[in-house]
């Protein structure tokens, strides 16, 4: 390995858990400082949280909702360039031809938008006593998948809600990422229960490094985050997480540590995909 690929072949991943309010300018001016503190601390892919510009739920995407380019993107593109880093949007709601999304715009460290990812798995839930939301009662879902390359390693996007689906987790893995990326708000219910044990079932099943950004808790929001993001190895290892409180928490990642474990367990040249595949006769 020569001395530039050993060092291409790691990099800090930077997380901002923000606290999100319901000014869209105080929002931005959080992240701008915030992914500024990021940057300062080596900071190479910086990632924000899910509606990291407006309160979340179904009441406030109308409102919010912005095409893109735009407002906000805006402002992502300026703090992307000022600070030389690959920046994931988080989420915003979006507004395109009468409907609405909940999208990701990712820039490059020149400011440039890499991709916009729409939410695909709308977040339509019932737990009796407990929850009970809808997105699809304001959003539409987007149809596509959504990567983009570093000079460090292929980068899958998915929204909250997106991880409980392991096909698309696969699909990334199999396409080359090496780091999937979630932006997310998972909830008080769905939170203690579901979301870090999600994020290890698709870093080992894949192995690939996981990371996932929520917004800080609100005790008084109308719909409450759990917080708690958190980057997970491809060993399925905790190695970053945040509390509950606003927050920047940093994962240094090693793609040889990844080849590794690839190399120790090769799943990837094991999978029996002549019996996966759907079309297989019975």
């Amino acid at each position: 390995m020569t001395a530039l690929t050993k060092a291409m072949s790691k990099f800090r991943l930077a997380v901002v858990q923000l606290q999100v309010t319901s000014v869209k300018a105080d929002n931005l001016s959080r992240a701008r400082r915030l992914v500024k503190e990021a940057a300062g601390q080596g900071g190479k892919v910086v990632l924000l949280p899910e509606c990291f510009n407006s309160p979340y739920g179904t009441g406030f995407f109308s409102a919010y909702s912005e095409r893109i380019p735009g407002e906000s993107t805006q402002v992502l593109s300026e703090i992307a360039k000022e600070n030389k880093v690959y920046l994931v949007g988080g989420s915003i709601p979006e507004e395109d031809g009468g409907k609405l999304y909940n999208s990701c715009a990712v820039f490059d460290p020149e400011g440039k938008m890499l991709l916009k990812h729409r939410k695909i798995h709308l977040f339509d839930i019932s737990v009796p006593g407990k929850i009970h939301f809808q997105e699809s009662e304001t959003l539409s879902p987007g149809n596509s998948l959504s990567m983009f390359d570093t000079p460090f390693c292929k980068v899958g996007v998915g929204i909250c809600y997106d991880i409980r689906f392991a096909e698309l987790a696969q699909l990334y893995s199999r396409k080359g990422c090496q780091l999937l990326v979630y932006p997310g708000a998972f909830n008080m219910t769905t939170g203690p229960a579901h979301w870090e044990i999600l994020q290890r079932a698709r870093a080992v099943d894949n192995q690939v490094y996981v990371a996932t950004a929520s917004p800080a808790r609100d005790e008084t929001a109308s719909y409450v985050a759990w917080g708690h993001s958190t980057v997970v190895s491809p060993w399925g290892d905790v190695i970053s997480k945040a509390g509950p409180e606003e927050a920047v928490i940093y994962a240094d990642i090693d793609l040889q540590y990844l080849a590794d474990i690839r190399k120790q367990i090769p799943i990837t040249v094991q999978r029996r995909n002549d019996l996966y595949s759907s079309d297989v006769k019975k």
